[in-house]
């Protein structure tokens, strides 16, 4: 697929850096939108409408907020190949609606390790469902944009503004830089793990 109309993403970013912006652009283009705790009391306080990652997965967020965006309702949403009818009968025949653009940037583990916190605290600022979401989003780039990061907000729109399509090309791109964030993110939690 290279053209890829956007009609439906989650949001779950730490670095709230032009959030709301970003999602007002894609709320004010019809794109429904699904979040997570901090984003999304982000952008219900900007009146920007949003669904509940709790009210797609019909399970609460548990464990303290461990367990969140892991369900298939998410990930079959993010991972289905859109080419390929066989995803396709499978998410409509289980009631699971596919994302076309996955947002997530990580838990700032990096500023964890610089205010000293106990190993303990700063286990906690491991991100799994993020680098989850976006290893799954940058895997099916033909399928989804993934964007992990603010910087990328501008490009993302600029493509958007277009026709209301992302380009396979640029799919690739991001999908590139996802791959990044996370193998630089793994590299900075090994190091600070290793005796």
């Amino acid at each position: 697929m290279d053209k890829l109309p956007i009609r439906r993403a989650i949001l779950s970013v730490t670095d709230k850096s032009g959030l709301t912006d970003f999602a007002r652009f894609l709320a004010d283009r019809q794109v429904e939108l699904v979040s997570t705790g901090g984003t999304q009391k982000t952008l219900e306080k900007a009146g920007i409408p949003v669904t509940a990652v709790s009210d797609v997965t019909h399970f609460p967020e548990i464990l303290g907020g461990r367990v969140k965006t892991l369900h298939p309702h998410i990930h079959a949403g993010i991972l289905a190949n859109k080419d390929k009818a066989e995803h396709l009968a499978t998410l409509k025949e289980l009631g699971i609606a596919p994302f076309d653009l996955v947002c997530v940037n990580l838990y700032d583990f990096a500023g964890a390790v610089e205010r000293n916190l106990s190993l303990e605290q700063a286990v906690e600022e491991i991100d799994i469902g993020g680098p989850c979401m976006l290893r799954a989003a940058a895997k099916n780039f033909h399928s989804i944009l993934v964007v992990p990061s603010p910087e990328w907000y501008p490009a993302v729109e600029e493509e958007l503004a277009k026709d209301g399509t992302v380009s396979l090309e640029f799919r690739q791109k991001l999908a590139s830089r996802a791959f990044d964030a996370t193998s630089r993110y793994d590299a900075l939690i090994t190091s600070y793990l290793r005796p």
